[in-house]
């Protein structure tokens, strides 16, 4: 049985954008609805909420003191701050103890599969959450899944191996993943590592002088090419072209 916790709450005169005001005074808007219950709008410190939210969850049943009565609710529809992380807003939906509800429970690995340890493969969760139907008090917080013997690739678990607690329906599809032994190198994982290959490849290329490059300042000539003629060699032989010859004297 889901262990039952306490919140104190306050019955709340703010509403709209100006509940802003509320939260900058750390204090938690929120809402109590449920079926045959008029919806009322409350008020919680949100130090108080997160402590009983981060025990009770969404599964867990929580005694709401309002007044001078007190309520059993579930918590639903916490909205958080993307940039704080902190609640912002939450409801709280009132259960009638005796008659059945449906809410998603998490599915949680135990043990450590034979193929992780024998480093044959990954342990995958396709799916984190089971819906199921039981009454409040028999709501688990959680259903436990033994995966030591999944020890090969593509061994699995479906929804139809899950064991329910006592008093509590399975309702999700019963031939839906569950767990799944993943290869250790996926074929993404392969193309990712030839890309990187072929990148370090050319990279390689392009630093590589091409044949036929003409050597730089200073670098000596290629083996047997022939050297180019240095500058008083070439004005030598220039001098040489324009100097003219002398005639030859032709004797009779």
């Amino acid at each position: 049985m889901a262990k039952r916790e306490n919140l104190k709450v306050e019955k709340r005169a703010v509403v709209g954008k100006k509940v802003r005001k509320l939260r900058k005074e750390g204090i938690l808007p929120a809402n109590i609805y449920g079926k045959e219950f008029k919806s009322t709008s409350v008020q919680v410190p949100i130090k108080d909420f997160e402590k009983v939210f981060n025990i009770a969850h969404e599964t867990g049943l929580v005694d709401i003191a309002i007044d001078s009565q007190t309520i059993p609710v579930l918590i639903h529809n916490v909205q958080i701050d993307p940039r704080s992380q902190a609640p912002v807003h939450a409801d709280f939906f009132k259960v009638n103890l005796k008659e059945k509800i449906t809410a998603k429970v998490p599915v949680v690995a135990v043990g450590e599969s034979k193929a992780v340890l024998d480093k044959v493969g990954l342990l995958e969760q396709p799916l984190s959450e089971i819906e199921v139907e039981a009454l409040p008090t028999d709501l688990p917080e959680k259903i436990e899944v033994n995966v030591e013997n999944l020890a090969q690739v593509n061994d699995q678990i479906i929804v139809s191996d899950v064991k329910a607690p006592e008093g509590v329906t399975i309702l999700t599809e019963t031939s839906q993943l569950v767990f799944k032994i993943g290869e250790l190198v996926t074929k993404a994982m392969e193309e990712q590592i030839a890309a990187a290959e072929a990148e370090a490849a050319a990279a390689t290329a392009e630093a590589k002088p091409e044949e036929g490059a003409a050597p730089a300042e200073g670098e000596a000539s290629t083996e047997g090419e022939t050297p180019a003629p240095t500058s008083a060699e070439a004005t030598a032989g220039k001098e040489k072209e324009e100097k003219p010859q002398k005639a030859e004297v032709l004797k009779e």
